[in-house]
């Protein structure tokens, strides 16, 4: 595991270093790409969430009540 963190610690400083060869200008290009693809990768990962939650509500999986009756079923 160490050296699983080892690694990706070096490859981070490597990518790092390149970015810090990129002119500002790219730089800041590189910045507006990434927070775009995560922007989206958090997007699927929602619609994800939504499906799953969707799915098991037409199964009958999810438990729906009061607050009352919610603490009551956890503590069964």
């Amino acid at each position: 595991m160490e050296n699983l963190l080892m690694t990706q610690a070096s490859k981070f400083e490597q990518v790092l270093e390149s970015v810090e060869t990129l002119s500002i200008e790219e730089q800041e290009a590189l910045i507006d790409l990434v927070q775009r693809r995560l922007a989206e990768q958090r997007r699927s990962e929602i619609a994800a969430n939504i499906a799953q939650a969707q799915a098991e509500y037409q199964a009958g999986k999810v438990f729906r009540g009061t607050v009352e009756q919610v603490i009551a079923e956890l503590r069964q």
